[in-house]
């Protein structure tokens, strides 16, 4: 795929070429440029902390009937690197990377991390070139869709098995829950959760409930977790 091809599948050009360029160079690259070239990962920290943002106006002016713990799951799934990986695979971003020798023979064009990475590098890129309503329209068109087959999938339920499946596949140790806080009334309680990985902190909840503060805490972690 060319850049005329991402600017037509954009549904707008870039005004500086350099910087939706840029938003293609893995670090790895750095070490063989010739020339002197910076990385897509100052990029990459806009576009996340953008996505982020907008993903979570959308949820929150969409279903203003959902508590918090459930429009953070929502986030979590949304932006997670295995749903940001397969939006960038459908827009063939990984032809347009600039990788090391190394990271192309050992398949970084396909390695989800890298994808995901790169989808939140461009969007940095467009909200840079563009504004936020051009980054807004791209998160609307190519990754709100997936929230339908999310929420049909009931994908973002159960955040704790999610996590629990994760930290054991990656550390073979497990989670563990506990009340940091709890605040008010018998009657209308609220619990502060934290899960934790050893003497690590992953993630805080809130809820009316131990068990809705563990699952809110758990799709806190799931999404810090991605971002690894």
């Amino acid at each position: 795929m060319s850049f005329d091809t991402l600017e037509k599948t954009l549904g707008f050009g870039f005004k500086n070429q350099n910087l939706v360029k840029m938003a293609f160079i893995h670090r790895s690259y750095l070490n063989e440029a010739k020339e002197n070239l910076e990385s897509n990962e100052r990029l990459e920290f806009l576009g996340d902390s953008i996505l982020s943002f907008l993903v979570s106006k959308f949820l929150y002016t969409t279903y203003p009937h959902l508590p918090e713990g459930e429009l953070t799951s929502l986030r979590s799934a949304i932006v997670k690197t295995k749903t940001l990986s397969q939006i960038a695979s459908d827009l063939s971003l990984g032809t347009l990377l600039k990788l090391s020798k190394g990271e192309i023979a050992s398949n970084g064009r396909e390695n989800p991390s890298i994808l995901a990475d790169t989808f939140e590098a461009l969007l940095g890129a467009i909200f840079l070139d563009q504004g936020l309503p051009k980054a807004e329209m791209a998160i609307k068109k190519f990754l709100l869709p997936q929230l339908t087959e999310i929420i049909a999938l009931k994908a973002y339920k159960d955040a704790k098995s999610s996590l629990q499946e994760i930290i054991q596949e990656k550390t073979r140790s497990s989670p563990v829950y506990k009340v940091l806080q709890e605040k008010g009334p018998d009657h209308a309680k609220t619990f502060t959760i934290g899960v934790f990985l050893g003497d690590e902190l992953l993630g805080k909840g809130v809820g009316k409930s131990k068990q809705e503060g563990e699952q809110m805490a758990a799709a806190v972690a799931l999404e810090a977790w991605a971002k690894r």
